[in-house]
């Protein structure tokens, strides 16, 4: 949930991709390679995430009886 005094920022609605219409070959493999380190970054922070829920979830586990 976001609300209105959150510093993060909003997440963004769908991708706008440039036209690639006239790049030369070496600027498209240069966009490949930084959207490939842009998903790398997306994926780290889904790993982040998940490790902090399991620890939130580890911590209000009920001990067993």
């Amino acid at each position: 949930m976001i609300f209105e005094d959150d510093p993060r920022p909003k997440p963004r609605e769908g991708l706008h991709p440039p036209r690639l219409e006239g790049w030369s070959e070496p600027e498209l493999r240069a966009y490949i390679a930084e959207l490939k380190a842009e998903i790398a970054r997306a994926e780290a922070a889904i790993l982040t995430c998940g490790s902090h829920r399991a620890a939130a979830e580890a911590f209000f586990r009920k001990p067993p009886e």
